[in-house]
């Protein structure tokens, strides 16, 4: 049995790349490339994929977010998040949206291979030590509205262009970010965003 792939990656090298290092196993065939997670869903809906093999960090959505939508449109479509962030609140998330596998991109080749075919058979795959990582780490301390404001921080806009991004009051989002200071320990919403990330929160 040929087992269809979907590659989304905005690296255009890496993308190619992979695509011809799977097109090089008899039972892999690629038949769709995308390089944003906004292309994802139409993508699979006009090739009807296998697997999608998804990046996280992609322009128009992210692999996460591209996850939950695949696996409510094309439920028939296996997700395996591929990423260069091995991060225990990624894989947490990545297994929320519906993804059935999670390898990072230094794994070695025949990993992943590995790892579709076992997703084809039903199995999930997780790299064991960060599968532990995640259950020691405990889910987000983070309410939804405090992520939402930590990543529209991120470009290092004042209060009122966040709360203007959010449509929230200034008021609002000083509370926010209050909170998610407190939460991750750190001295400023910088560093709260710095902290964040590095956890795999937002």
């Amino acid at each position: 049995m040929t087992i269809r792939l979907l590659l989304a990656d905005d690296q255009a090298l890496v993308r190619q790349a992979l695509g011809t290092l799977l097109d090089l196993e008899d039972d892999f065939e690629v038949v769709a490339q995308v390089g944003r997670g906004d292309e994802v869903v139409a993508a699979a809906l006009e090739h009807r994929p296998d697997v999608a093999l998804l990046d996280i960090e992609m322009p128009g959505l992210d692999g996460l977010a591209a996850a939950a939508v695949l696996a409510e449109q094309v439920p028939g479509c296996r997700v395996v998040v591929l990423t260069t962030f091995g991060r225990a609140g990624y894989l947490r998330r990545a297994m929320e949206a519906g993804a059935v596998g999670f390898v990072v991109k230094d794994a070695p080749a025949e990993a992943l291979g590995d790892a579709i075919r076992r997703v084809m058979t039903g199995e999930r795959v997780v790299d064991p030590a960060l599968a532990v990582a995640t259950l020691a780490a405990g889910e987000s301390p983070l309410t939804a509205r405090e992520r939402d404001v930590l990543i529209a921080a991120r470009g290092g806009g004042s209060v009122a262009e966040i709360a203007g991004s959010l449509y929230l009051s200034e008021g609002t989002v000083r509370n926010y970010l209050s909170g998610a200071i407190a939460k991750t320990g750190a001295r400023n919403r910088m560093g709260a965003v710095r902290v964040a990330e590095e956890r795999g929160w937002l």
